[in-house]
């Protein structure tokens, strides 16, 4: 499987070099130059999730990884939870819970698929003097996710960047309290700076090679690649009979769900649309309304991992759809839900059982405006619950008025001394502090 660079076709590349280089020239974007299509997904379907998550990413990676070696690392990355809850009988509503690894949130499908890549494929850099750096920006979510992915691993130190005061204090302390090899930095900034930056560094050479530096954002394909699978994984729960008429709805701040999703659908996975449900921060809605893409200023919302005006991985849907025009005439929409509305979803579904964090919420609510504006159509329907509850546990308190508990995993950081440095959003300050790293 061959790997082009989005922005410049001439650099192609294997899995291992896209994993490895994270991000190509003129910060340009890796994507597989086909999609492969799965035989018998009925079939695919009746498997378990790891043999089945094995045949969905073997094609991508076959050239690289045996297929022995990719299922030792599948089943050391997913080794926790994926259940499916159903919300509304009634309307078949149900929510797939993504949030049941080591770090709460959706996240840690890609971040432990991708540490199990880099140990593969990094020999070289464990041998050598120089770690490999992991430079990664967070709007909420990646940076633990990233941060317990990587934790104590030899030779390897990640770095994480993100918006001072723009993410919540448990979110804050599940990853800015580990110390070791995790290094952290609050940015006097907004995401869309944060992510900026790391684009810089990777176009500087006078720190990418010397510094070993990757990333382990969605920009990795290895990240991307990983999130196919629970599509997968959500179809079979339904069975391949319902499967073919569901509805998801995923909450989209950088896009990767909603890539992830439809690489899944071209490969082969029946579904009947994608709802991609953002913010206020409305970049992609706009665009696919209107055909402009006018970026706005990044507005702070109670949904912090989706505050991102700039989308990485839209790029990449465009490519999709550029030789599959369908996929935005018919399979993927994309609406705005306001602060009222997420909020209004997240008493709504307390109501009937479920506590949801306000990103969960929000996809939630994508679904209903968008089955308000086809008329209330009767569909079987998913959305991707994407963060524990807890993780929101102040937002979730003040609008329902209850008292949410802590699972183990935030109530042993609660506690914690918060370990990052503060910087502003230059990059000759970031640069300056890398450089210094031991």
């Amino acid at each position: 499987m061959r790997y082009s660079n989005l922005k410049v076709a001439t650099e192609q590349v294997n899995f291992k070099q896209a994993v490895l280089r994270g991000l190509g020239r003129e910060q340009g974007l890796f994507f597989p130059d086909e999609i492969p299509q799965l035989e018998n997904i009925e079939a695919l379907l009746k498997l378990d999730f790891i043999p089945r998550s094995v045949a969905i990413l073997k094609p991508f990676v076959e050239d690289v990884l045996t297929e022995n070696v990719l299922e030792g690392m599948l089943i050391r990355a997913f080794n926790f939870p994926l259940p499916m809850v159903q919300i509304d009988a009634d309307n078949d509503i149900n929510a797939l819970e993504l949030f049941h690894g080591p770090s709460l949130a959706f996240k840690d499908f890609g971040a432990r698929f991708l540490a199990e890549c880099f140990a593969q494929f990094s020999p070289e850099s464990t041998a050598s003097e120089t770690p490999l750096t992991i430079l990664t920006a967070t709007s909420g979510d990646t940076g633990a996710a990233v941060a317990h992915a990587f934790l104590g691993q030899k030779n390897i130190r990640a770095v994480i960047i993100y918006p001072k005061g723009k993410i919540t204090k448990l979110q804050e302390k599940l990853f800015c309290t580990l110390g070791e090899n995790i290094h952290t930095i609050a940015i006097d900034d907004d995401f869309d700076s944060c992510q900026q930056l790391v684009k810089e560094a990777f176009s500087d050479p006078a720190i990418r090679h010397p510094l070993n530096l990757n990333s382990a954002n969605s920009i990795n394909m290895a990240r991307l690649l990983a999130q196919v699978c629970y599509y997968f994984e959500a179809a079979a729960q339904l069975g391949y009979a319902k499967a073919k008429t569901t509805v998801f709805s995923v909450p989209s701040g950088n896009f990767g769900n909603a890539t992830a999703g439809m690489i899944a659908h071209c490969m082969g996975l029946p579904f009947k649309r994608l709802i991609a449900a953002t913010n206020e921060n409305d970049t992609v809605p706009r665009f696919l309304a209107q055909g402009l893409w006018d970026p706005r200023k990044t507005v702070a919302t109670l949904t912090n991992a989706m505050d991102i005006s700039l989308p990485n991985n839209f790029v990449r849907i465009q490519q999709l759809a550029a030789t599959r025009p369908e996929l935005f005439e018919q399979q993927m929409f994309s609406v705005k839900i306001s602060e009222t509305e997420t909020l209004a979803a997240v008493k709504t579904l307390y109501q009937q059982g479920y506590l949801a964090d306000p990103h969960s919420a929000l996809a939630y609510a994508g679904l209903i405006k968008d089955r308000k504006q086809r008329g209330n159509a009767a569909e079987t329907a998913v959305f991707a619950c994407t963060a524990h509850p807890a993780k929101f546990r102040e937002s979730l308190q003040d609008t329902l008025k209850i008292e949410v508990e802590l699972p183990s995993e935030l109530a042993e950081v609660a506690n914690r001394k918060i370990l990052s440095v503060q910087l502003d959003s230059q990059y000759s300050s970031l640069k300056q502090y890398l450089l210094a790293l031991d």
